[in-house]
C-alpha cells in the first residue's frame, strides 16, 4: 500500500517521541488533575498535591496559568496528538503484516509501532538491571517495577494491534464450511459480542476505575512507587473501547472481500515466505 520501505527513521522517531511525551504526562498527571478537576475533599487535595511535589521532575519550574502543570508538562501534553498524527502518517507495513488495511487503521498500526518500542525499552531496562545487579552489585530500586509497568501497557496495546492484524486465535473449522451469508452473520455476531462485552465492563467498572483509581491517583506503594493502579486499570477500559472500534472497522473493511479458506499448508507457506522477505532472504 505504501512505496516507502518499512523500518525507516520516522517509524522509530515518532513512536519514541510519542512515548516520551506520554510518559512525561502520565508521571505528572497529579498536576493536571489539580488544574483540570481539583478535588473538593481537602484531604484528597492534599494527598494529590503531595504526590505532585514528590514526583515533579522539575520542581523549580512554576505552573502556567496559575496552576500546577509547568511549561514542560503542557508542551508534552500538546505534542502527544502531534506525534500521534505524524507517526500514523509515517506507518509502512512490513511484508509479513496485514496488507489490505484502510486509512483509519493507521492509528492501530502506529500503536503497534509504539508497542514494539516499549518492548525494546523493557528489554533494555532488564539488561541494565541485570548488569548492575550481578556485575556491579548495585541493583536499582526502579527497574523491576518499571518493567512491570511497561509490560502492562504492552499486554494491552498489543491487543489493539492484534485485532487490526486479524491475528487473534480463531477456530475456523465451522467458519470455512458454511455459506458466505452465514459467514457474514458470524462476523456480525462476533463483533456484536465484543461491543456488548466492552459496554458491560465499562459501564460496570467506570466509577471504580476512573474515580477510585485514576482520580485518586493510586500508587503502587513501593520505593519507586509508580502509579500502576492509577494507569493500568483505566488503560484496560480504554483499550477495550479501541479494540471494539477496531473490530467494527475490520467488519466494515472485510465485508466485501472474497472469502478465504484457511488451509494449514497454505498459511504456513505464506507465513514462511513473508518472514523470509522481512529479513531479506529469498
Amino acid at each position: 500500500m505504501d512505496e516507502k520501505q518499512t523500518g525507516h527513521i520516522g517509524e522509530w522517531i515518532w513512536p519514541s517521541a510519542f512515548l516520551i511525551c506520554a510518559g512525561w504526562v502520565i508521571w505528572h498527571m497529579p498536576a493536571f488533575i489539580l488544574d483540570f478537576a481539583p478535588p473538593e475533599s481537602e484531604s484528597l487535595f492534599g494527598q494529590i498535591s503531595g504526590l505532585h511535589e514528590r514526583k515533579d521532575v522539575l520542581p523549580n519550574l512554576g505552573g502556567l496559568f496559575g496552576g500546577y502543570a509547568d511549561v514542560v508538562d503542557w508542551v508534552a501534553l500538546i505534542l502527544i496528538p502531534v506525534f500521534t498524527f505524524l507517526g500514523a502518517r509515517s506507518v509502512v507495513t512490513a511484508p509479513m503484516e496485514f496488507q489490505n488495511w484502510p486509512r483509519w487503521d493507521r492509528f492501530a498500526l502506529f500503536i503497534g509501532r509504539a508497542t514494539m518500542i516499549m518492548i525494546l525499552t523493557m528489554t533494555c531496562v532488564m539488561l541494565y538491571e541485570v548488569f548492575l545487579r550481578y556485575v556491579i552489585e548495585a541493583p536499582t530500586k526502579w527497574a523491576n517495577e518499571l518493567t512491570l509497568w511497561i509490560a502492562g501497557f504492552v499486554f494491552l496495546t498489543s491487543g489493539l494491534y492484534a485485532m487490526q492484524q486479524r491475528c487473534h486465535i480463531r477456530i475456523s473449522i465451522l467458519y470455512d464450511v458454511v455459506p458466505r451469508p452465514v459467514r457474514k452473520l458470524m462476523d456480525v455476531l462476533s463483533t456484536l459480542f465484543i461491543v456488548l462485552f466492552t459496554f458491560g465492563l465499562v459501564f460496570g467498572s467506570y466509577q471504580q476505575v476512573f474515580i477510585n483509581k485514576f482520580y485518586r491517583w493510586e500508587m503502587f506503594g513501593t520505593a519507586f512507587d509508580p502509579p500502576i493502579p492509577a494507569t493500568i486499570q483505566p488503560m484496560i477500559l480504554i483499550t477495550l473501547v479501541l479494540v471494539s472500534l477496531q473490530a467494527i472497522a475490520n467488519l466494515i473493511a472485510d465485508w466485501k472481500l472474497d472469502p478465504e479458506f484457511h488451509s494449514a499448508d497454505d498459511i504456513d507457506e505464506e507465513e514462511i515466505a513473508a518472514i523470509k522477505r522481512s529479513i531479506g532472504v529469498e
